[in-house]
Formats: structure tokens, sequence, C-alpha cells
């Protein structure tokens, strides 16, 4: 039984601020290309892509669905060399929901990831959904019910649907952000915090930073990309040790017996890692901020607070938790070799070397975390291989993201 990556938290092209290659051709195809056993299939409330969905998937293995043969063989004609054989990822019914309430006289803004395992699930959930916001609106719909009263209707969709609270630290949509008004899973979904067992930790922390709170030790964290285009899949991703189907796969998420690690975001780069404000160019680290008492210096308005900042507000510990799951910091194959090419990422000259590296070898995820460096040596790649190995061995000079501002990360190639 080989592990798989699976990264469930996307976008289609039907929700807000996303790419119009967001499609499942382009989903399925970059999923392979990245490596990926299973993907969420994304905004499955929105009735144009749930129809998309019944029409280009059929159902699979125990609670997945396969893309149908017509998109299966088109995607297999984009895969050469290397790449040819390579699986077609399978699907998960998910969609990320936003809920805006007032609780305790404050208003409240979190995201959730929510899965099912079939249509009939996911029809009965929409119906109820329907009652709080307007679904044809965004792909990540917003409704106006609380956490805890959403967390209720996926429980009584399916007894095998589940809830994850999404990018736990983001400060505006997030269940422990700095503006959410929550400090535990329990004050933000209340009788019902006993069926929450996953929490997706977000692209600007890492499970390690998470572990600093003994708060959390009763939770697996996993980690997403929440990709709003198809080649931001896999940016983040978690490692699966089971048989892959929805069952095995909750299982996992409950128990932790099965997941064997994340592939995380460079937390540096993350939009919110730091303190600041963006309008005035300015980022502080959590001293810093204290010091300033919480006031941008040059606007004197109030800095919005980063994740680190507000995760060791939190924190009970100074170091992590013994129990901790592995998790390896990466930057994807295309910013790699934007860094080796001196290009942007979106050059032909990129997107040219990224697809013969593909073709040589193999596919993303595996390259960059498990082939040995000298077998990408051999292959004709010295250069990448030299840059992988740094980016392994965190020989990286990083500026921290901050206000909704991504950071930067510069491969140091003198190790």
């Amino acid at each position: 039984m080989a592990p798989f990556y699976a990264d469930l938290h996307l976008h289609s092209h039907y929700a807000y601020a996303t790419s119009k290659y967001s499609d499942l051709f382009h989903l399925t195809l970059w999923g392979a290309r990245k490596g990926l056993g299973v993907i969420g299939s994304g905004d499955f409330t929105h009735p144009q892509w749930r129809e998309t969905l019944k029409t280009e998937l059929d159902e699979g293995p125990d609670g997945l669905f396969i893309p149908n043969p017509a998109l299966t063989t088109a995607v297999q004609l984009q895969l050469e060399g290397a790449m040819q054989g390579a699986p077609i990822p399978h699907y998960l019914l998910t969609v990320e929901l936003s809920t805006i309430f007032k609780q305790d006289g404050q208003t409240r803004r979190v995201h959730h990831l929510v899965g099912v395992p079939h249509w009939q699930a996911a029809d009965r959930l929409i119906t109820q959904l329907t009652k709080w916001g307007n679904l044809a609106s965004d792909g990540r719909p917003t409704l106006s019910c609380s956490a805890r009263d959403l967390l209720e209707m996926v429980l009584h969709s399916d007894d095998q649907a589940f809830l994850i609270p999404a990018h736990i630290w983001t400060p505006w949509y997030a269940m422990l952000g700095s503006k959410s008004g929550f400090d535990s899973v329990s004050a933000c979904y209340g009788d019902l915090s006993p069926h929450i067992f996953a929490l997706e930790t977000g692209l600007s922390s890492t499970p390690g930073l998470n572990r600093l709170l003994s708060q959390l030790d009763a939770y697996q964290l996993v980690s997403h990309s929440d990709a709003h285009s198809p080649n931001r899949l896999g940016r983040e991703a978690t490692l699966y040790g089971t048989p892959r189907s929805y069952t095995a796969m909750l299982q996992a998420l409950k128990t932790g017996q099965g997941l064997l690690g994340t592939v995380e975001f460079i937390p540096d780069r993350g939009k919110y890692h730091l303190d600041g404000h963006r309008l005035c160019n300015f980022s502080s680290t959590p001293q810093q901020t204290q010091k300033l008492e919480g006031t941008c210096p040059k606007c004197h308005k109030p800095l919005t607070i980063g994740v680190c900042h507000r995760i060791h507000q939190l924190a009970d510990r100074t170091e992590p938790a013994d129990h901790t799951k592995p998790f390896w910091p990466s930057l994807s194959l295309l910013e790699i070799l934007s860094q080796i090419e001196g290009v942007s990422t979106q050059s032909k000259r990129v997107n040219t070397r990224y697809a013969q590296a593909l073709q040589e070898l193999g596919p993303e995820l595996p390259l960059l975390r498990d082939l040995a460096i000298s077998e990408i040596q051999q292959k004709g790649w010295p250069e990448l291989a030299r840059a992988i190995e740094a980016v392994r061995l965190q020989h990286l000079v990083t500026n921290s993201g901050f206000d909704g501002t991504y950071g930067s990360v510069m491969i140091n190639l003198s190790f």
C-alpha cells in the first residue's frame, strides 16, 4: 500500500478571485503533475460547479470520485516521459464555507472545510444551507449561521460527513485568528466541539508552531493549499499511509493513525506570518508590536496581529510537543526553477523547464521530497539537485509576509 498525498482545500473558477483555468481538466492535470493521489472537489455547493462535478466525475472506491473516461484520457494525453502512468487523482467532495454571525455581542467570521462521502449527503446539506445564504453567489458562499449551527447541519447530513476549521490562524476569517474573538475550539463550536477532530494549520504556520498549544493536542493537524489556481495545488498537502478511500482517510483524520506528515508552505512567506500594516508597508515582530502598543508608527492605526504573534499569545509551551508529526517546509518546483533561471514563474522558459523536469524526473511532490539528490544529478539536472538539497536542508533567506502581503524566500546555495 503506497502512501499518497492529498490536498482537500481548493476552489473552482466559480469562487471569488480564482483562475479561469480552475476547471476539472486543469485541476486533474495539475493534480497528476503534482503527484497528488486525492484532491478536494471544492465548491460543491455552487449549482453550476455541482453539475460539472456530477457530469465529469464517476463514483469510485468507497466515497471517492474518479474522472470519467473522457476526462481521464484527455489528461493522460498531456503526460509524457516519466509522467506516463502517473496516478490520476481521485476526488473527495469538499467545500469551504464562510460563516458571519454575532456571538456575545461581537461579529465573528470563521471559515470551515467540509467533506461528505456521496451526493446524497451533499444534497441534504445544500437543502439546509440555502436557508442561510445564496449558494450561487460564490463557490465559497457566505452564511449567516453560527459556526456551531453549521457543524450541526454537517453532522445531520451524514454520519461520515466532517468539518475541519480552515486555516485556523488567519486574522480575519479563522477560528483562532486575532480578529475572531475565539481562543479555543470549544468557544467557537460550543457543545458540538467534540465532533471536531482535525485542524487546518494554514500557510503562515507549521504543525510545530501549533504544537506549542497543549489545547490542540487532541486534534490532528492537516495542511492543504487553498488553491485559487491549478498550479498552486500541493503547495501544502497531507501524506496518508492508508488505502485511497474516504473511510480510511476519515479514520486517519480522527485518530492520526495513517497520517504520515505534511508538506508545508514556508511559513514566513505566508500573508499573515508577522504583524503589520500593508498600506504603510510596515511589519513588525511580536516583540516590536508590544513596544509599539499595537499601533502602526507611520499612521498610528492598529496593526494587524499576525499568526506568529497570535500563536505565542495562546501558547503554553516553549517547545513543540513530542508527538508532532513530521512536516516538510518546501518551495514549489516552479519557484525553484524561477530562482535558478532568474525569471518569473509565469515565464515561458520556467514553464518549459518545469515540463521537462517532470518528463525526466516524475511528479513534483515525490521529486521535491523523496527522489535522491544523486539521481537528480545523474539525470542531467545538477543545478536543480543543488537547489532542492538546499530547500530540504532549509538553507533559505526569508522576508516575512504580513497583513495580506506574501513574503519572499530565496534559496541560499552557499552550503
